[in-house]
């Protein structure tokens, strides 16, 4: 190279491209950290589509009637069997007094019934005695019939007489007869009144369940809390008239859970017992622990009034999701100020088995 030779000029090209090259790798960091790809797959499945769930029951009065008494008042806690509404029971305790009245006719019937039928046993034995009475005076008269009618043979008794023995036989024979129609006569009676008294038996059965009705109806007018919890929103007053249905109040129960609605691509490694850490929205900064106790039986989908109908021809596949329930481990700190609805971030293990 001569000295008059221009030298050859630098590249500054690759300078330039480390800010495009650090950008790429950037965003494909990030590509990895967003999906939970290697090096940043933790094994943990994170949502936020969870909520707080718990039992709600909805108090509503089995009859109709006016308020009387509203004992609670918005957002109490109650125990299981505290009353919570009385709706006026005058008219129901008159229904129990009537049935109480109607049973006690049914059963006074019952027992005229049984006398009847003891009576007619009697009936049944004198008619009994009766007959055996006229077959004793058949068996007389024919006795009598017989020694004479050799002696009017023979001339020792009149004729006269022995018409007298043969009509006597005839009565005797008539009385018998009589007697043994009395006894079916009476056997009848008696079996009527073992038929009449299954009747009355019955009455007595059903005025019994009446009873029993009625006083279920006058128990009703004391409306209580199924179970221990906190009433909502008391929508019921003194003086209104309600029917059964009427929504009274809604009653929360203390026992509270955790569904967490995961998309499909995040479930494959989940299983029952696996741990779970809950952040709620409420509470900043606290953690509470739990595990999995049971995973949905199908999508959130397949539960909806109106189901999609992907049989189009511009179907979009949409990622669904598979509700999961998560339960808390007992003894945590501030886990009785969880409240169902309340929102939910839920991260679950998927690499650590619960025991």
């Amino acid at each position: 190279m001569s000295e008059t030779e221009p030298p050859p000029p630098r590249r500054t090209w690759s300078r330039a491209l480390i800010p495009i090259i650090a950008v790429a790798l950037g965003g494909v960091l990030m590509v990895l950290f967003a999906w939970r790809l290697p090096p940043f797959d933790t094994g943990e499945q994170s949502t936020d589509n969870a909520y707080v769930r718990g039992y709600v029951t909805i108090i509503s009065p089995k009859l109709d009637g006016y308020v009387t008494q509203v004992l609670v008042r918005d957002f109490m806690a109650v125990k299981a069997g505290q009353p919570l509404v009385m709706i006026d029971e005058s008219t129901y305790r008159q229904a129990v007094d009537q049935a109480q009245a109607e049973l006690a006719a049914q059963k006074a019937s019952l027992a005229d019934s049984e006398q009847q039928q003891r009576r007619g046993e009697a009936n049944v034995s004198l008619v009994g005695a009766q007959e055996r009475s006229a077959r004793a005076a058949l068996a007389k008269a024919q006795a009598d019939y017989n020694r004479a009618a050799p002696l009017v043979r023979q001339g020792w008794l009149a004729p006269t007489e022995l018409d007298r023995l043969r009509l006597a036989v005839q009565q005797a024979e008539a009385a018998v007869a009589q007697s043994l129609a009395q006894g079916k006569v009476a056997q009848e009676d008696l079996t009527s009144v073992g038929v009449g008294r299954a009747g009355l038996e019955a009455n007595v059965e059903r005025a019994q369940a009446a009873l029993r009705l009625a006083e279920i109806n006058l128990a009703n007018t004391r409306i209580v809390a199924p179970t221990d919890g906190h009433v909502g929103e008391v929508g019921v007053r003194v003086g209104q008239y309600v029917a059964p249905g009427t929504q009274l109040m809604g009653l929360v129960s203390q026992d509270v859970w955790i569904i967490a609605n995961f998309k499909e691509t995040q479930v494959e490694g989940m299983r029952v017992g696996e741990p779970a850490r809950i952040r709620i929205d409420a509470l900043p900064g606290v953690t509470f622990r739990g595990h999995v106790e049971r995973m949905g039986p199908a999508t959130g989908s397949e539960f909806a009034v109106i189901r999609p109908d992907n049989a189009t021809g511009n179907f979009t596949k949409v990622v669904q999701r598979l509700p999961i329930r998560i339960v808390l481990e007992p003894g945590q700190a501030q886990a009785e100020r969880l409240r169902p609805g309340m929102s939910v971030v839920v991260s679950i293990n998927t690499r650590r088995r619960g025991s």
